[in-house]
This record gives structure tokens, C-alpha cells and sequence, in this order.
């Protein structure tokens, strides 16, 4: 049996859940994913846990807070106003706790989240970390194919 080396590429089900059991993914009701290692497509942690399983394990993981998603960073909660928004978005926009909201990046090519955390008179706290950062987490896997 072939045994996950890095770069594998791989058929497996998957299961991605916080530490008390609620599911944030999960393959194991559908179809398997396909994917190759290095790619970026899983955590570089969860992909450590895979190198040496062999066609046909099953394995189960916790990952420490943090470790798939970095601890969160408290520079990464950033006020900003609400006049700069309405001059980059829509004026017309309101926005309430929770709201997850898309920013471009400097060079307008790409863009990045933030998740509205507090709402003031004149600005709004928003949190740009991974919402998995600092969380301790549950990998499960079954791997069915290594190529």
C-alpha cells in the first residue's frame, strides 16, 4: 500500500471540528476530496498529521489551540471609520455585529475579510484574524487513495 508523502496526491474523507464536537466540515456524507499536499488546500498542520498514513487508515487528530490557524493576534482587530468605508463601499450600507465584510488588498487584485466585532458612534472593530485562529481542534480522516 502506498503510505502519504509530502506532495501526495490524495483521496480521503475528511472531518474538521471544534474541540467540542460541533462540525465545521465534513466529507463523510458525500462525496471524498481530492487533493494534493503542499498545496495550500489543507493547514499545514493537518497535513503534517497525514505524511506516513497508508491507503485505507483511519485517524483521528487534536490539534492545540492555534496550531491549523495561528493564535489570534490582537493587532488584528482594527477600528476603522465610518467614512472610510462609506467612501471605498456603499453609503447606503448598514452594518450590525457579525457581518463578515470583504476589503480589497492595496493593489485592488485580491481582497480580505474582516468580521464586524463592535459598532461605535463613528467607526466600527473589525477582526481580521482566521475565525479558526486560536481554536483547539478535532482532524479526523480516512484515506482512501495515494498517488
Amino acid at each position: 500500500m502506498n503510505a502519504i508523502q509530502p506532495g501526495s496526491f490524495l483521496t480521503l474523507h475528511y472531518r474538521l471540528a471544534r474541540a467540542d464536537g460541533t462540525d465545521l466540515i465534513s466529507t463523510f456524507g458525500d462525496k471524498p476530496a481530492t487533493l494534493s499536499l503542499g498545496t495550500g488546500e489543507l493547514a499545514p498542520a493537518m497535513e503534517a498529521r497525514l505524511i506516513g498514513l497508508a491507503e485505507g487508515a483511519r485517524a483521528s487528530f487534536d490539534l492545540a489551540p492555534g496550531e491549523a490557524f495561528g493564535q489570534r493576534n490582537p493587532q488584528m482587530l482594527q477600528r476603522i471609520k465610518r467614512s472610510l468605508l462609506e467612501e471605498l463601499g456603499d453609503p447606503e450600507r448598514s452594518y450590525a455585529v457579525g457581518d463578515a465584510v470583504e476589503f480589497p488588498t492595496p493593489d485592488g487584485k485580491a481582497g480580505f475579510a474582516g468580521v464586524v466585532r463592535e459598532l461605535g458612534d463613528d467607526w466600527l472593530l473589525f477582526d481580521f484574524n482566521h475565525p479558526l485562529a486560536g481554536a483547539p481542534l478535532r482532524f479526523d480522516v480516512h484515506v482512501i487513495g495515494v498517488l
